[in-house]
């Protein structure tokens, strides 16, 4: 079952009224969110409904993008989905927030690089409210930590959200995942995004004990800066 629970976060004055946020309070599952998202891209797209940002966990799974590799797949120690948004193998469990974004972007900028850069822009500047400095990589999806500031050696680096999308009719969805306080150990089942020379960090690992609340809080605020 859908649950709203916006936590009384206040829309900025001016910005648009025609998105929804939809915040879980339980674990969804993927094939139920899969088949929930290709039903809302319809009627955004055909009814005109408004667009929604969906907020959520999963129980853990790995997801295999367009681009990925079998021998990426490691240990199948979790269900295993091929889904047609971009990218490899990922992971997805409790403890890590998953926002999938379906806009209309007939409505807004047909521009996909730039949409998937404003999904990358709302990543860093939500992470930068917990004073973390995620960043962009040439060559690699997602963001990225630099870990000498919490005792790695020079050069280290870890990747902390992870971004995959696909377009129908110009209709986004899937969209992007924090990790917050995941279990880091499950990644090992895959190589994630099939980068297998940098690691995998969270909030909890960087020594930030956040509760989902004010992650989803930040993401809120965060998203009307980037999106309006």
């Amino acid at each position: 079952m859908l649950v709203e629970d916006t936590e009384e976060f206040i829309i900025p004055e001016g910005a648009s009224q025609n998105l929804q946020w939809q915040i879980e309070t339980a674990p969804v599952a993927y094939d139920r969110a899969i088949a929930f998202m290709e039903a809302k891209v319809r009627t955004i797209r055909e009814r005109g409904v408004a667009e929604m940002v969906w907020l959520l966990e999963h129980p853990p799974v790995y997801t295999a993008g367009t681009s990925a590799k079998q021998e990426d797949l490691l240990n199948s120690r979790f269900p295993v989905y091929h889904t047609g948004r971009g990218g490899q193998f990922t992971y997805h469990g409790p403890g890590q927030r998953v926002a999938y974004v379906m806009l209309d972007l007939q409505k807004r900028k047909p521009d996909i690089k730039r949409f998937v850069f404003d999904l990358e822009d709302w990543i860093i500047r939500t992470l930068f409210k917990f004073n973390v400095l995620g960043e962009r990589r040439e060559g690699r999806v997602g963001i990225w930590v630099d870990m000498e500031p919490y005792g790695h050696p020079k050069g280290t680096e870890a990747k902390i959200a992870a971004v995959g999308v696909r377009i129908k009719k110009w209709v986004t969805f899937h969209g992007i995942s924090l990790n917050v306080n995941p279990e880091l150990e499950h990644y090992s089942g895959i190589v994630p995004c099939g980068i297998k020379e940098h690691g995998i960090t969270s909030l909890y690992d960087l020594g930030l004990n956040i509760p989902m609340k004010e992650v989803d809080r930040a993401l809120q605020e965060t998203w009307y800066e980037v999106f309006g």
